[in-house]
C-alpha cells in the first residue's frame, strides 16, 4: 500500500496519517500498515489498528473468520499460557535437581566431551554431546543449579514472554523459544572447551530479547529501553568470576532475532512457508555446526 507523505513540508520524512495527511506519525496499523495518527489509533491485542481494519474484522466475525496475530498466529484470550508452561517446566526441573542432587545435573547439562565417574573405582566413562548424547543440547536449557540463576532467567521470561506470545501466536512462540535455546547450546558447544559444562535458559532468554527488539522495531516503538537492558546483560556475560556463558547469550540472540524477523516480516502470501522454511534452515544450520564440531572433537 502506498504511504502518503507528511504534510508539514519537505524537511519531514515521517508519513502522514491516511485519514489526516497533515499529521505526521510513526505508528502504522498492524494489519494493513496504513500510517495512523493518535485520533485514528484503536488498541488491538498487539499494537494499534486503523478504523477500517477494525470494522472489517467485526464484519468478518459473522463469516467465522478468526483474527490473526501480527505473525499470522491465532488470536487467543490467554496470551500468557505458553509463558506460564515454560516457566513451570523450568521451575519443576530445578526442584527435581534439588531433590536428586548433583548427579541429575551432571546427566543432563551441556558438555562437549569429558570423562565422568570415580577414578578410584575405575568407573570412568566418556560422556557428552560428541559421544552421542545430543539431548544435552536441549535438556541443558531447562537446568539451573543456583536460585539466583533461575530467578533472573524466569523474571526475564515473565517480562518478555507474554508480549511475544501475543504477537506471534502460541506455536510460533514455542518454536522461537526452543530454537533460541538450541542456538545458544550449539554456539556454546562449538566455542567452549570440550570438557567445560554449562546449563541454563539464557540462550532462550536472549533469543526473546532479540525477538522483542525486532517486534518493537516493527511497531515503531522506542528501542532504547530494550537495547540498554540487552547491553547490560551482554556485558555481565564478560565479567570475570561470574562464570556466565556469553557464547550461549550470543547464539540465542542471533537465532532469536533472525527467526523473529522472518516471523514478523514474512509477506502475507506464502507467509507460513517463509516462516517455517526459515525455521528449518536455522535448525539445519545448527545441526550442521554441531556435526562439524563433533567431527573435530573425535578427529
Amino acid at each position: 500500500m502506498e504511504h502518503q507523505q507528511g504534510g508539514l513540508g519537505p524537511g519531514h520524512t515521517l508519513p502522514g496519517c491516511y485519514r489526516h495527511p497533515g499529521r505526521e506519525t510513526g505508528i502504522s496499523c498492524t494489519r494493513c500498515d496504513r500510517p495512523i495518527c493518535p485520533d485514528c489509533m484503536i488498541d488491538a491485542a498487539v499494537g494499534y489498528q486503523c478504523p477500517e481494519c477494525v470494522r472489517g474484522a467485526s464484519g468478518a466475525a459473522g463469516r467465522a473468520v478468526r483474527p490473526r496475530t501480527l505473525a499470522g498466529g491465532t488470536v487467543v484470550q490467554d496470551t500468557r499460557l505458553v509463558t506460564k508452561i515454560l516457566l513451570g517446566l523450568n521451575v519443576a526441573v530445578f526442584v527435581v535437581g534439588l531433590a536428586l542432587g548433583r548427579q541429575f545435573i551432571n546427566d543432563f547439562q551441556l558438555i562437549g566431551l569429558a570423562l565422568s565417574g570415580q577414578v578410584e573405582t575405575g568407573g570412568l566413562e566418556v560422556v557428552g554431546v560428541a559421544d552421542g548424547e545430543w539431548y544435552r543440547l536441549l535438556s541443558s536449557a531447562f537446568l539451573h543449579s543456583e536460585f539466583w540463576h533461575i530467578g533472573v532467567n524466569m523474571m526475564a521470561l515473565w517480562f518478555l514472554g507474554p508480549p511475544l506470545e501475543a504477537a506471534l501466536g502460541r506455536l510460533r512462540f514455542v518454536a522461537l523459544y526452543l530454537l533460541s535455546a538450541l542456538g545458544g547450546s550449539v554456539v556454546s558447544y562449538v566455542l567452549v572447551v570440550q570438557n567445560q559444562p554449562s546449563l541454563g535458559a539464557s540462550g532462550a532468554i536472549f533469543g526473546l530479547f532479540g525477538a522483542t527488539a525486532v517486534l518493537m522495531r516493527r511497531l515503531n516503538y522506542d528501542l532504547r529501553p530494550i537495547f540498554v537492558l540487552l547491553a547490560i546483560n551482554l556485558v555481565i556475560g564478560f565479567i570475570p568470576g561470574l562464570r556466565v556463558a556469553w557464547q550461549a547469550h550470543l547464539g540465542g540472540l542471533i537465532i532469536g532475532a533472525v527467526f523473529a524477523f522472518a516471523l514478523i516480516h514474512a509477506p502475507r502470501k506464502g507467509r507460513a512457508l517463509v516462516q517455517w522454511g526459515t525455521c528449518g534452515v536455522l535448525l539445519g544450520a545448527l545441526v550442521l555446526a554441531a556435526v562439524i564440531r563433533t567431527s573435530a572433537l573425535l578427529g
